[in-house]
Order: C-alpha cells, then sequence, then structure tokens
C-alpha cells in the first residue's frame, strides 16, 4: 500500500517509540532486519526520546496519521476494520479512503476510528498523560 501512493507523491514515514531497554525486539537493529524483510519502501525511524509519539499523542502501534500539503492533521485512525482473531481481511479501507479523498483534494470524510493495537511502550517516567 506503501509503494502504491508514494508513486502518487505521498510522503510516507513509520516511527517506532518503543522504549527499546524494556522491549530489546523494538531495537533499532532489529528495526533494520524488520524494513529488509518486509522490503519497507518508506523511512523506519527511531523516536529514542519518545517526543514524536509524545507531539503527536499517540497511542498505540499502528497509530496512523494523515497530513495534507500545508501539514494540518486530516486523518487520525485505524487502517481497516481488520482485527487479530475477527477474521476480517486487511484492506486498508479507511486509510486509503482518506489518501484518496487527500489525491483529489476533497474534505477527508471517513469515519475516523482509533486505531487499536499495542501500546507504545513508555519509558519509565515518560507516560504521556493525555489517556
Amino acid at each position: 500500500m506503501a509503494g502504491e501512493y508514494q508513486k502518487q507523491g505521498i510522503g510516507i514515514v513509520g516511527i517506532n517509540s518503543n522504549d527499546v531497554d524494556t522491549y530489546p525486539d523494538d531495537s533499532p537493529a532489529n528495526m533494520a532486519e524488520f524494513s529488509k524483510k518486509y522490503d519497507l519502501s518508506f523511512p523506519y525511524l527511531f523516536d529514542e526520546t519518545q517526543k514524536a509519539a509524545r507531539s503527536y499523542r499517540a497511542s498505540c502501534t499502528p497509530d496512523f496519521f494523515l497530513f495534507n500539503s500545508e501539514r494540518k492533521l486530516v486523518y487520525r485512525g485505524q487502517l481497516d476494520d481488520s482485527r487479530p482473531g475477527n477474521n476480517k481481511p486487511v484492506t486498508g479501507r479507511e486509510l486509503r479512503a482518506a489518501l484518496d479523498a487527500l489525491l483529489i483534494e476533497e474534505p477527508v470524510v471517513v469515519n475516523q476510528k482509533p486505531s487499536m493495537g499495542c501500546n507504545i511502550k513508555w519509558k519509565s517516567g515518560n507516560e504521556p498523560d493525555y489517556f
């Protein structure tokens, strides 16, 4: 999906904000292996200080944020209705609808449901107060 929309001019970045001291599987070295294994076509960054997650008020992984050319947030929500165990296919329907609207410069009117996933693994004492 990323490659498809990158070809249309959409910039994409992934950010890992998890505490790697407590969750070493999320280390930058493992991120690099993941990126290579799944042939990610976008930068996959490490938010060591967790400032990016706090700034965006991110709460889980994955958490999707879509900005227009003026850097205004136009979509924050789920990829689609699929969840582990609910047998719904992964389609990216909601995010795709938002991206398609953005590409034709129409308002994003998708019902923006929050992402569902694992909580961000916050560093001790760094937990945000926005939950």
